[in-house]
């Protein structure tokens, strides 16, 4: 049987859900004290919201939100299910957010902050290392601040 792969717009319906992928992820991805970070992320500072769904069970989720006037694209909140992390759902997350930025009007850089632990990932997937803060999320958790390599929005 082949495995179906959604990604909808995030649904205040599916917050205990996304907040048990995050439980998921304490201590190895994210510090403890994040949890509640990504609460209060969803409740007020959320803009774009995606989930993506394994055979209708939501394993994964990840967000865009907007800076210096909607001109800034930032990949945000990026969260998967140990059980289907390394099967490239990430990946199918993180490219239909970019084709999301690349389709609004005004977007000149896409950007994430993440920390030593998921930054390779995209590395891979074509950001850029831009700098470092240790212990910036918490001890033991460094700040990654990556930018998209994309050629320029200007030739679009």
């Amino acid at each position: 049987m082949k495995s179906i792969i959604t990604i909808r717009e995030y649904n205040t319906e599916d917050k205990s859900e996304v907040i048990n992928l995050i439980r998921l992820n304490i201590p190895k991805y994210f510090a403890v004290d994040e949890e509640e970070d990504f609460q209060r992320y969803l409740e007020t500072e959320r803009e774009l919201y995606y989930v993506l769904l394994y055979n209708q069970k939501i394993v994964g989720c990840g967000g865009i939100n907007f800076a210096n006037h909607h001109t800034i694209g930032k990949i945000s909140w990026d969260i998967f299910h140990p059980d289907y992390q390394g099967k490239s759902l990430g990946t199918k997350l993180l490219k239909y957010r970019l084709d999301k930025l690349y389709s609004l009007k005004g977007i000149r850089e896409i950007t994430v902050r993440t920390s030593q632990v998921a930054y390779k990932f995209y590395e891979k997937q074509g950001f850029e290392l831009l700098e470092t803060q240790k212990d910036y999320w918490a001890e033991g958790f460094d700040m990654y601040n990556m930018k998209y390599k994309r050629p320029s929005f200007e030739q679009q």
